[in-house]
This record gives structure tokens, C-alpha cells and sequence, in this order.
């Protein structure tokens, strides 16, 4: 079935962002040891979430507002969805849903605190 021209303009607006987001990422990765990851994090989980969102769209599947890997990606066909392990899955989802506090960075999800640290690339792993 063909998708709306509507529905086209909206998926080339996620698209176009989600870009941006993975431009980003990658420009602040040049930043070396001053490289904030945490920021690499964030962009990379916005990037993932758009273009599942950007599929969405284009199979006409209604999706809640929501940063959720996990659950947007669940509501793609088993066929279409990107593979990608749970355990990254929540790992990217925590990066989008960090705000910062007086007392620091705490998860909406479940109010532990995060650190950069625990998304590296991996030349910052040595792999």
C-alpha cells in the first residue's frame, strides 16, 4: 500500500533529524579525550529513536509519545525491527530520559543516577 504524501513529509522531518542527531554524535567522537559521552550517548539514542519512528510512520502504526527503544521498536513487525540486544536497548533509552537535579543526574525511569562512562566507544574501550 503507498504511504500518503503526508505521511512522506513527516517521515523525511525524522529522518532529517535523526541525521542530525548522528552527525552529532560523530563530530562530538572527534572532541577525542574531551569528548563528552554522555552527549555521543544522548544523540545516538535520538538517532535510533527517530528512525523507528520514521518506520512507524511509513507502516502507519500509532506510537505513543515516548524515548522507550524498547517499546517503540516492539511495535514493529517481528521482520522489521532493528536487531539490537535489550540490554542495549535500555542502555540508549536511559540516555534520553536523564534529567539533571540539584542532587545531579537522576533517571526519570527509575531514579538511579548515571554516569558517561558506561557507553564507549570502542576505541575508548581498546577493542
Amino acid at each position: 500500500m503507498p504511504v500518503p504524501k503526508a505521511a512522506i513529509s513527516v517521515i523525511r522531518e525524522w529522518l532529517a533529524k535523526a541525521d542530525n542527531d548522528l552527525k552529532t554524535a560523530a563530530y562530538t567522537l572527534t572532541l577525542g579525550i574531551d569528548c563528552p559521552t554522555d552527549t555521543v550517548c544522548f544523540h545516538a539514542q535520538q538517532c535510533v529513536e527517530k528512525h523507528i519512528k520514521a518506520l512507524l510512520v511509513s507502516l502507519a502504526i500509532v506510537f505513543p509519545k515516548s524515548h522507550n527503544i524498547h517499546a517503540l521498536r516492539a511495535l514493529l513487525p517481528s521482520k522489521l525491527r532493528p536487531k539490537m540486544e535489550r540490554k542495549v536497548q535500555d542502555r540508549l533509552t536511559r540516555y534520553a530520559t536523564v534529567q539533571l537535579s540539584r542532587r545531579g543526574a537522576r533517571s526519570i525511569l527509575d531514579g538511579s543516577a548515571q554516569s558517561g562512562s558506561d557507553c564507549q566507544t570502542s576505541s575508548q574501550r581498546g577493542t
